[in-house]
């Protein structure tokens, strides 16, 4: 079990969770009574766009965050 104990790592975890939701959302998935993934990042991270787009933009942070290179 990998135990998250910096707010880096917290920060990363959260990132990577709204990815998911996000990608859900951009299937037709959506949550009741809650703010979308798609609002939150928009409003936390300052993205702009479309979910497609926003999940363009938010691909390129986790490969940044991932030390990945395209």
């Amino acid at each position: 079990m990998t135990t998250l104990s910096t707010p880096d790592q917290i920060a990363a975890a959260r990132l990577l969770t709204l990815r998911a939701m996000l990608v859900l959302e951009c299937k037709g998935m959506k949550r009741s009574k809650a703010p979308s993934a798609y609002s939150i990042l928009k409003r936390d991270y300052g993205l702009t766009g479309t979910r497609e787009s926003v999940l363009k933009q938010l691909d390129a942070m986790r490969a940044e965050l991932l030390g990945e290179s395209k």
